[in-house]
């Protein structure tokens, strides 16, 4: 999973969900607000972001930055992924397949928002477990990032694509 320079790329941003935090002290609660965000050029970079501030578009902001410094690049065939593929983090995993063209985004919130700023077209998806907006992007993210194209397979195998895919 390698980094990616944002500065060259036309990102756009999403925020996925903004919740309340609060911490216990002394005085009482000191309350702040959590962003989530998902930053995409719909050419197969996507990175996420998580920011706190006590202000919800200083926190958006934030999370935006983290994001950025975040971009990832994901294998795209056509409009959709090479492969099957299940994403997991913490209780959330997510179930990633290909689909042909014409099917569209058929994905929950969090994860449609992931899948739409990397410029998937045509996916399939299901989620499984913690329905937290969190675990559900990372999940999603992680299950991306960790997959292949033939091309790739075939030149860490040192074999041809062709005998590959027969």
């Amino acid at each position: 999973m390698q980094k990616i320079d944002p500065s060259n790329l036309e990102l756009t941003e999403r925020v996925v969900s903004i919740g309340p935090v609060s911490k216990t002290v002394k005085g009482g609660r000191i309350r702040r607000f959590r962003a989530l965000v998902v930053v995409g050029d719909q050419k197969g970079h996507v990175g996420i972001g998580v920011g706190k501030a006590r202000e919800v578009q200083e926190a958006i902001k934030k999370a935006k930055d983290v994001a950025e410094k975040s971009v990832v690049k994901i294998p795209l065939v056509g409009t959709t992924v090479p492969h099957t593929n299940i994403g997991r983090f913490g209780a959330g995993e997510v179930l990633i397949k290909p689909a042909s063209v014409g099917t569209g985004v058929i994905a929950g919130g969090p994860v449609r928002a992931v899948l739409e700023s990397a410029g998937i077209q045509d996916i399939l998806t299901k989620s499984h477990g913690s329905s937290n907006p969190i675990n559900q992007v990372k999940a999603t993210l992680q299950g991306l990032t960790s997959m292949k194209t033939a091309e790739e397979v075939a030149r860490l195998r040192g074999k041809s694509v062709e005998e590959i895919l027969s």
